[in-house]
């Protein structure tokens, strides 16, 4: 298999915190250098979302315009994917970042269930955020939670709400969401295939589960996450010292299976994007 993969690092998050990981980026300056040393390591999409100084998740635009400034002059090229996600704030406040143009942005086209509350997108909020991305020429990255919203994205991309190529995300392993589980895994594969036979798609396992949904992407000819925001551990005992340092456990994975890791112009090519 010679198809370069894409591995996507997701940085920080908003629920890991430093008493869970000192190495969890906090600070937009923290959070540029574990971008560029993740970046080295072979990532050539960043998945961000910003905090304040105590760690509380936000969406504040201020903030992440300064993520974005510093990331595209330490890391040129790079492929910037914006967080949309409900944890950082509500309603339109979600994308208020979006004229901030970035590369790319999470679109969950669905509700369902987290840990312990309800991560609501409802119809509304779910069209206007897919408008904005349209207007300012973001490819949304989707990020399905649940079987039904791998149909609601298709349906979208079928009918130009959600134009281009479709780059679709299974997140595995959230308690109360889609479990990690292969036979579910292979099944959201060939939905996939039979609804939209030419979109791209990768995965992201959670806490335990981050090394397993890495392997089972690379070895199926995917693209695959990894990061802090997902997973603080290199093993049970032992914590990650970096999100550098889970690329290049991803990076083990595609030598493993004789597949390149993707630059970031050969991401940014297979992805249709724009030039850097």
């Amino acid at each position: 298999m010679t198809k370069p993969c894409i591995i996507c690092v997701a940085i920080t998050g908003s629920v890991p915190q430093k008493s869970d990981n000192p190495a969890v980026p906090i600070t937009i300056a923290e959070q540029v250098e574990s971008t560029h040393e993740a970046f080295e390591a072979g990532a050539s999409i960043m998945h961000a979302h910003v905090r304040l100084e105590d760690g509380t998740p936000t969406s504040d635009p201020d903030r992440f315009a300064r993520l974005v400034e510093g990331v595209r002059k330490h890391c040129p090229g790079m492929i910037i994917q914006l967080s949309t996600g409900g944890r950082s704030g509500a309603g339109q406040a979600r994308g208020g970042m979006l004229p901030l143009r970035p590369d790319m942005a999470s679109l969950s086209v669905g509700s369902n269930n987290f840990p312990t509350r309800v991560y609501e997108n409802p119809p509304d909020l779910v069209e206007w955020l897919a408008s904005e991305m349209r207007r300012y020429d973001i490819k949304p990255e989707i990020e399905a939670f649940d079987l039904s919203h791998i149909h609601k994205a298709t349906e979208m991309n079928r009918d130009g709400r959600i134009p281009g190529r479709l780059y679709i995300q299974f997140v595995m392993g959230v308690k109360n969401a889609m479990p990690c589980d292969k036979d579910v895994f292979d099944y959201y594969i060939k939905t996939v295939q039979r609804l939209a036979p030419d979109a791209d798609w990768c995965g992201a396992g959670i806490g335990r589960h981050q090394l397993e949904v890495n392997e089972w992407c690379i070895a199926a000819g995917g693209h695959t996450r990894t990061g802090l925001e997902d997973n603080v551990k290199l093993d049970r005992d032992t914590l990650a010292p970096s999100n550098a340092a889970l690329v290049r456990r991803a990076a083990a994975l595609c030598e493993k299976y004789e597949r390149p890791v993707a630059t970031w112009v050969q991401a940014r090519d297979m992805l249709g994007l724009r030039p850097a």
